[in-house]
Parts: C-alpha cells; structure tokens; sequence
C-alpha cells in the first residue's frame, strides 16, 4: 500500500491581539498552544496542516503575526482560508512567511487542495462569489485524473442547530451543483461549527471539525456550549483516493466557560 499524505485540520482559533483575553471563559491563545503541542508531538507523523477560518477573533495584526509565530514552530507547509471574523487583507499581508503559503490550490501526494474563501464580509453567513465559483469549476475541470479536496469555512450543510443553521454556506445547491460535475472531489473539510460533524452526498463527504477554541452544543436551538476540550482533524489521503480520519481532543489548562452566554 503506498503511503499516505497525512494531514492536519485546525480551525476557528479566535486569537486577540491581547494574548491574555479569553472568548467566552477560554483563553483562545492558550488552548491554540495545547493544540499545537500535541501537533508537536505527531510532527513526524503529519506533512501538513489546513488551517480554515476564524483565526482571530478581532482581524488584528498582532492576532495574526502570533499565529504565525505559533505555527511556525510546527515546521510544516501550512495553507490557511479566511472566516466570518478574518480580516482577509491583513492575513495576505501577515500569513506569507517561511512554511506559511497563501496559496489557495496546490497538489501533493497524488491528492489536488482547493482552498474557497466562503466569507462575506460584514456579515456571519457564507457566500461562495460568482467568480470564485467559475474558478472552482473551471479548475476541477483542468484536474479530472487527481483526487481531490476542497476546504472552505462555512458548512455547505444544516447542522441541526438553528441558531448555527442561519449562517451556514447561503448558496450551497450552487456549490454542489459543480461538485456533482466533478466525481474527483473526494472530501470537503469546513469549520465555523466548533464541532464534529460528518454527512455524505453524491459520494462526496462532508466533514465539520471542533474548534481550538470553545465547542458548540449539538443539535441545539439557541447558542449554547459544550464543556469539551479543543480539538482538531487529522486526515490521511492514498494516492487512489481513499482517505482515513479521525478527531482529537487536547486537555489545556483549567477555564470556567461562560455556559450562560447567548452570543459571541
């Protein structure tokens, strides 16, 4: 069996400028920094990592530049799009330096990576833009011989939260509508979710990761939290398209969640 790509999904970091402010009870850098040990540890294990939205909470420079720093102690290629809180033109700005690649599609390990920035600017909701759809199909179509995974931030599917379902990807039949053009699109990998999540569609499967930061109740009416640990994807892809996957969690130092919250 040849060997796979191995790979790492992290997402919806929410740093502040300010490395000691907390999102709801969590120390959003803090927890980031258990992650990025226990990435540490699987180093030899992983080639790279997928980086998928809400990286800072407050789109600041300082948010940005820490990020860099912490994942550039992982010494991997890492690709990254931006979410509902990014400020996209400060990440090209910051988010270029040694292993970290503004590149929004490349290929290794037989597998074709397509990043889509599903954000919208001002608002929570996804959106993928009339261009970026022509460019996702027009380059499916130049790729047909190589499995392929597309990541974005904004889930394409409901998730049966209401509260999370108002703000999911608003023109997904657009989206999959290309999919089901293009039988080489294997996976797709989101967050903005802070959970779990797994669906399939045309053969195509879909796959929500938690956060780094706090984690949303399942299947919840109203904005809620789960008493979870952090947590990211790892996924590793064969050169025929098949893929494995699995989720881990990250104990990091004690926080008291703001269980009571109603929004962020």
């Amino acid at each position: 069996m040849n060997h796979p790509l191995s790979i790492a999904q992290v997402t919806d970091i929410h740093l502040f400028a300010d490395e000691k402010q907390e999102l709801l009870g969590i120390n959003t850098t803090q927890s980031f920094q258990a992650v990025v040990e226990r990435l540490l540890c699987l180093q030899n294990q992983i080639d790279l990592l997928l980086v998928t939205g809400d990286l800072s909470q407050d789109g600041t420079a300082a948010s940005y530049e820490r990020l860099q720093h912490l994942l550039s102690l992982l010494a991997k290629p890492t690709y990254w799009i931006a979410g509902n809180h990014d400020d996209f033109a400060v990440m090209q700005q910051i988010l270029n330096q040694v292993y970290i690649f503004p590149q929004k599609e490349f290929t290794q390990g037989g597998w074709n990576f397509v990043l889509i920035n599903s954000a919208v600017p001002g608002y929570v909701h996804g959106r993928l833009s009339e261009t970026t759809l022509a460019w996702l199909d027009w380059h499916l179509a130049s790729r047909r011989t190589q499995p392929t995974l597309i990541a974005l931030h904004h889930p394409p599917f409901a998730v049966n939260s209401h509260w999370l379902d108002r703000s999911t990807l608003e023109n997904s039949d657009e989206f999959f509508a290309i999919l089901d053009r293009h039988p080489q699109v294997k996976l797709v990998l989101f967050g903005h979710i802070h959970q779990e999540f797994h669906c399939q569609r045309n053969g195509v499967h879909y796959l929500g990761s938690p956060a780094t930061s706090v984690q949303f109740e399942p299947q919840s009416a109203h904005f809620a939290l789960k008493p979870e640990h952090p947590g990211f994807r790892l996924v590793q892809l064969y050169p025929n398209g098949r893929w494995l996957t699995q989720v881990e969690r990250v104990a990091c130092n004690e926080y008291i969640l703001d269980l009571a919250a109603t929004g962020y």
